[in-house]
């Protein structure tokens, strides 16, 4: 086989649903946007489902009906980008929970689908989504009298637990939402991290479900295995790749693998990279190219049929570290070249 293998822990994942469950001080949802993080929404909804997650959360109405096919009815689904025009059927269809982020969503979703359950997004400082403190004292008693299911904001800089930004969303989330008798939400993965005070009725993990920082307890969910297609010795002087940007200063063992930028490998990792055989670190030279990677192995007494980038021994975030990047543009990069296997 020259793809790459994919191996998602399905176990692993719903380990770490538990694990945050546990430090919890209320209900626990999952985040399921981006497919799953890129993982597979229809084979991670279930597992988390089986897990225990009653609430899920998605990014727009279109991956909640992927959603709802998947787990069936029962759990809610809320939507965080709202009631956008157009998406009346699938909320309706999919029995959705758009979280409406302005008055125009609210006028929307009341004139198109009246009854029907909704949550509301507040900005509590991030300035990204969802009613500002003015825009929500002017709407609150309309909303209010319709019932809605949620009160919910983000935080900014979760996964800096002592920036001060933490501690002024929690203070506006509270001024924006005290006294009313409607569940609240506050926190994702870093937020169940900073303690009990963020919590309120319902946390809402994403990143750390999937072995992701700053979940530094996380299970590992993804290995990734890219197979050697061919290797070469290289003589001093000689170079690897696009502009010529590997000189060789002594003989390399140089091994091809068969994966690229086109399978979410970002270029800009480039020769900071490493990958890996039986916890070796094997360095990457040259330019990451859009199908192929060429790694120095010349550590090794033989070359292995593959070498693996993600997994016990080198996590999504590391990876994403050589690229200046984060554990969640990997994630959600990973190409459908690869064969996926899950592990249940």
């Amino acid at each position: 086989m020259s793809t790459a293998t994919l191996t998602i822990d399905l176990t692993a994942l719903s380990a770490n649903w538990r694990a945050l469950n546990r430090l919890s001080e209320a209900e626990t949802g999952a985040v399921v946007k981006a497919d799953a993080y890129g993982l597979g929404i229809d084979k991670a909804g279930p597992a988390l489902a089986g897990a225990g997650a009653r609430q899920f959360f998605v990014a727009v109405a279109e991956e909640g009906l992927a959603l709802r096919r998947a787990l069936g009815e029962g759990p809610r689904i809320s939507v965080f980008s709202g009631h956008m025009p157009g998406d009346a059927d699938l909320i309706r269809g999919s029995n959705l929970t758009p979280l409406i982020n302005s008055v125009d969503q609210m006028l929307l979703h009341v004139e198109t689908l009246p009854g029907h359950p909704f949550g509301v997004q507040l900005d509590s400082g991030m300035n990204r989504l969802g009613m500002e403190p003015a825009e929500w004292s002017a709407l609150r008693d309309i909303a209010l009298a319709q019932r809605p299911t949620l009160l919910m904001s983000h935080l900014a800089c979760a996964d800096e637990p002592n920036h001060p930004m933490n501690a002024q969303q929690l203070n506006r989330f509270n001024e924006m939402t005290g006294g009313i008798d409607v569940p609240r939400s506050l926190a994702a993965t870093g937020g169940i991290l900073l303690g009990a005070e963020y919590h309120f009725d319902l946390t809402r993990p994403g990143v750390g479900l999937y072995g992701g920082l700053p979940f530094v307890d996380a299970t590992p969910v993804v290995t990734l295995d890219v197979p050697v297609i061919q290797t070469r010795n290289v003589e001093a002087g000689e170079s690897v790749g696009y502009g010529n940007a590997f000189v060789a200063e002594c003989m390399t063992r140089v091994a091809t693998v068969a994966a690229g930028y086109a399978d979410g490998l970002i270029r800009a990792m480039g020769a900071q990279a490493c990958f890996t055989h039986l916890g070796q670190k094997l360095p990457v030279i040259g330019r990451v190219s859009m199908d192929l990677i060429t790694v120095d192995v010349s550590a090794l007494p033989e070359v292995p049929e593959a070498l693996e980038l993600i997994g016990q021994h080198q996590s999504v975030d590391t990876v994403a570290g050589y690229a200046g990047t984060i554990g969640y543009e990997i994630l959600t990069s990973l190409g459908a070249r690869y064969d996926r296997v899950y592990l249940t």
